[in-house]
């Protein structure tokens, strides 16, 4: 597996919607890069998305449920993680999300969605495979 991508909003002190390309050049020319930055900054916040995407926990966490979610920033309404990454068999899109109701600071949690798509060279949409965290956890296993 190679991840290409990293997209993730409202994460730990990561506010707001972030984007990595991992297929851009600045990465890709080296071969090698650092993730720096003082404390709090969110060098840790990328890598709970990647397992997030992918997993529907953290290490440092846990799961995540619409009981508990120590990971979506103060204040919000919901946030997201997705992974792009290759692998033999394509290319896919890993996603995991929660909300609250109403998407408002203030309203119960809502149940994590947890989804795997693959992509078709040259298409530009996903094609679902999975819509729930048992299958999705099982299919990125495979």
């Amino acid at each position: 597996m190679k991840i290409l991508s990293i997209a993730l909003k409202n994460l730990n002190s990561l506010r707001g919607e972030w984007h990595i390309d991992l297929r851009d050049k600045a990465y890709c020319m080296n071969g090698l890069f650092a993730v720096t930055g003082r404390t709090g900054a969110g060098k840790t916040t990328i890598f709970d998305a990647v397992c997030l995407a992918l997993y529907g926990k953290t290490p440092r966490l846990g799961s995540i449920s619409a009981s508990t979610n120590e990971i979506m920033s103060r204040g919000t309404g919901d946030c997201f993680a997705h992974v792009t990454f290759s692998a033999a068999e394509g290319v896919f899109t890993c996603k995991w999300g929660q909300h609250r109701s109403g998407f408002k600071s203030s309203g119960n949690l809502q149940s994590p969605e947890h989804t795997l798509e693959h992509y078709e060279p040259g298409k530009e949409e996903g094609i679902p495979i999975t819509s729930g965290h048992d299958d999705t956890v099982k299919k990125v296993a495979e």
